[in-house]
Order: C-alpha cells, then sequence, then structure tokens
C-alpha cells in the first residue's frame, strides 16, 4: 500500500507496533484532549488562495537561529526511538541530515549521544534539557553535549510533574519514559499570544498538532519561524525501516508545504505572512 500521507503512517504504524508501543506513541495525559484539541485546531483555520503570482520557483528554505535548513519542518525532541526502530535515533539523524534540517535530541534518548553524532557527524543538532535538581548534572550534560556539536539547548519548562499517561500504567510501561510537551495548550491558539509578547525579540517554534503542509503554512502565517515533528517521526521510523521511513515523512510534509505555499501565491517563506489566514466561524 502506497502512503501518501502522514495519517497513511500513522495508520501503518499501527499495524507494526506492539500494542505497549502504540499506546506509548499515541497516547496523551488523562483524556488525552490536548493530545486530539492539538490537531482539530489546524482545522478551524482557514487558507486565503493568492491567484495571478508566479509561482513557477517556489523556495522552501529558511533559517533557524542563523542556520539554513532546506524547510521550516524539523524534529522534536521525542524518547526511546529504539522501541520503534532497531537503530532508533541514529536513523533519525541521518534522515534528518539528509534532509538539511534540524534534529533535536531528546533527554531520554535511547541512543547514546556519541553514537547519533557518528551517524549524522554533519548534521545540525539541538539538545533538549530536562532540568535536574542536581545543578552539577546539568552543567556536565551540557559541557557534554556542547563538546560533541550540539548548537543550542531546548530547555523544557512544562512539566514539573510527568502527566497521568492511563495507556502507559495499564500496560505497566516504566513511567520515566516520556514524549515532551504533551500537556501544553491548543498550541496553534497560543500561538499568535507568543508571537505578540516576544514583539520579534526572539524566534518562536511550534510543535504539536501538524499534519499537513497547510499546517506548516497556517503556522508560518501566524508568526512561527519553523515547527517541529514529534509522532509522525516516530510513525516513520515504525514503517519503512527506520530512516528511509522517516526521510518519506518529511518529503511528503515538505512537498505539501510547497504546494500551499504555490497555491497561496508565496514564492518565498519570507512572503508567507497573517492576511493569508483567517479563523473559521463554525
Amino acid at each position: 500500500m502506497s502512503l501518501v500521507c502522514l495519517t497513511d503512517f500513522q495508520a501503518h504504524a499501527r499495524e507494526q507496533l506492539s500494542k505497549s508501543t502504540r499506546d506509548f506513541i499515541e497516547g496523551g495525559a488523562d483524556d488525552s484532549i490536548t493530545r486530539d484539541d492539538n490537531i482539530a485546531a489546524f482545522k478551524r483555520i482557514r487558507l486565503r488562495p493568492r491567484y495571478l503570482r508566479d509561482v513557477s520557483e517556489v523556495d522552501t528554505r529558511t533559517t533557524i537561529q542563523g542556520e539554513e535548513i532546506s524547510a521550516p519542518i524539523c524534529i522534536a525532541p521525542t524518547g526511546f526511538h529504539c522501541l520503534v526502530w532497531p537503530d532508533g535515533e541514529m536513523s533519525t539523524a541521518r534522515a534528518a541530515q539528509a534532509a538539511g534540517i534540524c534534529y533535536i535530541t531528546s533527554t531520554f534518548a535511547s541512543c547514546s549521544l556519541e553514537d547519533i553524532v557518528i551517524a549524522a557527524p554533519e548534521g545540525l543538532r539541538w539538545f533538549q534539557l530536562y532540568v535536574h535538581p542536581d545543578l552539577q548534572l546539568n552543567k556536565q550534560l551540557i559541557q557534554r553535549v556542547e563538546s560533541l556539536g550540539f548548537k543550542a539547548l531546548v530547555i523544557t519548562l512544562d512539566t514539573p510533574v510527568c502527566g497521568n499517561r492511563r495507556h502507559d500504567i495499564r500496560n505497566q510501561l516504566r513511567r520515566n519514559l516520556t514524549l515532551t510537551d504533551l500537556q501544553s495548550p491548543k498550541k496553534i491558539d497560543a500561538l499568535t499570544e507568543v508571537v505578540a509578547a516576544v514583539k520579534g525579540k526572539i524566534e518562536v517554534y511550534l510543535d504539536g498538532g501538524v499534519r499537513t503542509g497547510n499546517d506548516v503554512l497556517k503556522a508560518l502565517a501566524l508568526g512561527a519561524k519553523c515547527i517541529f515533528l514529534g509522532r509522525p517521526i516516530l510513525w516513520g521510523l515504525a514503517c519503512k525501516q527506520g530512516e528511509h521511513g522517516v526521510k518519506e515523512v518529511l518529503n511528503i510534509l515538505t512537498n505539501e508545504f510547497h504546494t500551499s505555499m504555490a497555491l497561496t501565491g508565496c514564492r518565498s517563506v519570507a512572503e508567507i505572512n497573517r492576511n493569508l489566514v483567517q479563523f473559521s466561524r463554525l
């Protein structure tokens, strides 16, 4: 069966994975309301096409923190990639390097940081940090990732305690298996407020709920500099021999984003703006 969109990957991954791993990836806290709302919130936003524009050439490239990436579609930090593919984060890093995008490695990576760097030595890599009460431990970890060439720290602030992940409890999955950032409010709704609050002083990124190239364009139109993918990357790892599946997920989303840009008359990422979207009254 041809996998032509990210939801195809999701359905196929469900068939490939054990129940406990599938539940770990798909599950959210309590009733998973925030997880579902993150996806549904994008559907309330409509794009405003712009016609009679020369879109024979559309450039998806942009920069984050001064580094060029091939598209504003990067990989969010999620833990334990070896649950879905033996090479785990090494495959993820290779796919990100091949795609020319950023990969944020999780504190809970199932491969060593050294092996991840060896797998993709030229990749743009950031590191996600859960701040430990032991400040010396934090310092040692930060020095380690800096020496390995990680370019930035992504500090998780929204998890003072773990959410009540019911599926993991039922499956008796170890409670320290953690997907990052599952409990925040609907990301796309909060985005405009965050963008307004920072007043252009820092770049704003978004993860959570992105499933199509239209979603990417909507996020950028509302002020995000880049989006980051979590669960769809794990679906890709599970479906098509590791990095090949991740590459395909990234290619599908980038191609959809390219199409969305062309249909809204945007020849470059710099031309994406707030005028391209409107919120549905439904």
